[in-house]
């Protein structure tokens, strides 16, 4: 992962981060707010060909959702939704949880909530017990992500 990051001219850190059993107490074992962790969740879409790609990388920060119809309308789509665990597992090479779009197996197109926009961030390491920090800006222009409005709040 830190070559597939160097090669795109994006500074990582990791940090071995205990199990949390909630987004807050994730954000208090890292001292950080909960929307500075973002979620990096894949999202199967149609294919129109073979060559099309079959899934996207959403990123949201936390406390937040994927608002479909956002989502789907930016992405030129009718329809999209989340995979199965193995199916994302193969499309990326990282299981649930964990997924982190730097080094995936594929560089699927990707698509930023404008919310982590100026921020540094934690997301998935691609390893159980670990977080990734970088910058969201970087990590933007490193894989000339798409920045839209895609999330909603969550409920509580």
């Amino acid at each position: 992962m830190r070559s597939a990051a160097s090669a795109r001219g994006l500074d990582i850190e990791f940090r071995a981060r205990p199990e949390a059993r909630s987004l807050a107490e994730a954000a208090a074992l890292l001292g950080l707010q909960p929307s500075d962790i973002v979620k990096t969740l894949v999202v199967k879409r149609p294919s129109a060909s073979s060559e099309d790609p079959q899934f996207l990388f959403a990123l949201v920060p936390g406390g937040r959702l994927i608002a479909w119809p956002k989502l789907r309308a930016i992405v030129g789509v009718n329809k999209l939704r989340l995979p199965e665990p193995e199916l994302a597992f193969v499309a990326t090479g990282y299981e649930r949880g964990t997924i982190v779009p730097i080094g995936s197996s594929t560089d699927w197109p990707m698509y930023a909530d404008e919310t982590i926009v100026g921020r540094r961030i934690a997301m998935g390491a691609g390893a159980h017990g670990y977080s990734l920090f970088t910058d969201a800006d970087e990590l933007i222009r490193a894989y000339g992500a798409t920045v839209a409005d895609i999330s909603v709040p969550e409920k509580s």
